[in-house]
Parts: C-alpha cells; sequence; structure tokens
C-alpha cells in the first residue's frame, strides 16, 4: 500500500518567464511543429535552457488552446510510488478526469503498482494502456 504523504505543489508549477532573455526563435519553432505528436521529449543536460525554453514558449502563446501539465522532478523523487503520484497528480492539472481511477488505484492495497501502470499480461487492466486506447 502506498502512504500518503503531502506533495510540494511547487513541483507542479510552470515557471514563469525571465525578462531579457535571448529568444530562441529556431527551438520555438521545432517546439510549435512538435504540437503536431502526441508527444514532444526535450533532452538536454542540465543548465541547457531547457525550463527557460519551455516556460518562455508556453507564454509566448497563451490563446492556443494547449492542455499543459508541469512536473518538476529530483532525485528524492526516485521512488515509483511517489513519481507517478507527482506524475498523475500533474497530469490531472490539464485533464482532471484522467486521474481519479488511477490515484485511487494507486493509493488502495489490493492493486499493486505493476497492475496499475505496467503493461504485460495484466494489460487489460493496465490504466496506461486503457487511457492510450481512448486516444487513438
Amino acid at each position: 500500500m502506498v502512504m500518503a504523504s503531502p506533495l510540494l505543489e511547487t513541483k507542479l508549477f510552470i515557471p514563469t518567464r525571465r525578462r531579457g532573455l535571448v529568444a530562441r526563435l529556431r527551438l520555438s519553432e521545432r517546439l510549435n511543429r512538435g504540437t503536431e505528436a502526441k508527444l514532444t521529449l526535450i533532452s538536454a543536460p542540465a543548465g541547457f535552457g531547457k525550463t527557460t525554453l519551455l516556460a518562455d514558449w508556453l507564454e509566448a502563446d497563451p490563446a492556443n488552446g494547449r492542455s499543459t501539465a508541469w512536473l518538476s522532478l529530483e532525485q528524492s523523487d526516485n521512488d515509483p510510488a511517489l513519481f507517478w503520484t507527482y506524475l498523475i497528480t500533474a497530469l490531472q492539472t490539464a485533464a482532471p478526469a484522467i486521474a481519479a481511477s488511477p490515484l485511487s488505484l494507486l493509493h488502495s492495497s489490493q492493486s499493486p503498482i505493476e497492475v496499475i501502470f505496467a503493461p504485460g499480461q495484466a494489460c487489460a487492466q493496465c490504466w496506461l494502456c486503457r487511457c492510450a486506447s481512448r486516444e487513438r
């Protein structure tokens, strides 16, 4: 059973846009093209401006109707139950209906975390697989 612990809500806040930054038009354009995909991954070493780029890009066009879930992680979030709780809570900020079922399953003692989230033999019950099939 996963023990409920208070979540740090600041991990779910989109950082504010900084003043005086150099516009990264090429990267912003690549992000705009990436909105046609189901998932866009931004990967770079620490300090290369990923957070700044995303915060700037999200704030630059707030009227586009984009649903955004934000989650800032750190090494101490390396516990599967804590990670999934944070991720589901972040997703709930963008799509409230998506998170009620998996959070209740995660915090119950009846469903092991592997059944809730891991595809495999129990795939018919896997919450991630059910959500993915609804999106198709």
